[in-house]
């Protein structure tokens, strides 16, 4: 049993759709980050850096925060989307880091100043817009050549998906990324990520561009 810690934010719905995704038990714990319980003391002791996701397995008695580290961990567990070596395990860790390292954080920055900020700071929001274009270019770009990020879907497609699927406070013009497009459409249909985006609790539709 996995007990989830989790809010409805693209990286709390990376969890739980990856458990979804691989059928394991587990209990959701929600983490309302609006009214700060991520800062409560029990809540720090499996999150130190005081963020959601984190999990604790029952089976194992680990705890984890870190939403990548979470998934690499539950695809060792199951032996799921995520190959133990060869090409392809390189090219999901590749994919992960670059959702890691760049397209959370970047996209993340777009949602603060111009979805939640709009008008502080006319600089970052043209930067951070023009850098959510180039992210939407890599990934594009990159899904010409193959059906998911690396290759076969894995835990770097269910890393990036929800993160895309905030688009609306991202200003896409989706006629410029068909096969971004295409690869976000083709996540949104299956069972689990659509049982996996409604945890902790349904908070809207998931986006489909017309």
């Amino acid at each position: 049993m996995i007990d989830l810690y989790t809010w409805t934010t693209p990286n709390g719905r990376k969890i739980s759709i990856m458990l979804e995704e691989v059928e394991l038990p587990y209990k959701t714990i929600p983490i309302n980050i609006r009214e700060g319980e991520q800062h409560e003391p029990e809540f720090l002791k499996i999150s130190p850096n005081n963020k959601i996701p984190a999990i604790v397995d029952r089976d194992t008695g680990i705890s984890m925060m870190e939403s990548g580290a979470i998934l690499l961990y539950l695809a060792k567990k199951t032996g799921q989307f995520m190959p133990q070596s060869g090409p392809t395990n390189w090219a999901v860790l590749e994919w992960l880091m670059m959702q890691m390292a760049t397209v959370g954080p970047m996209l993340g920055q777009t949602h603060h100043f111009h979805y939640f900020n709009p008008g502080k700071s006319q600089y970052a929001e043209e930067r951070y817009l023009n850098e959510n274009a180039r992210i939407y270019g890599v990934l594009d770009k990159r899904l010409e050549q193959a059906d998911f990020l690396a290759g076969e879907y894995s835990i770097a497609d269910i890393a990036t998906w929800p993160w895309i699927a905030r688009y609306e406070r991202q200003r896409v013009h989706w006629p410029n990324f068909p096969n971004l497009k295409r690869w976000y459409l083709q996540i949104a249909e299956r069972p689990a990520v659509q049982r996996g985006y409604d945890i902790p609790k349904k908070a809207e539709d998931i986006p489909i561009p017309d």
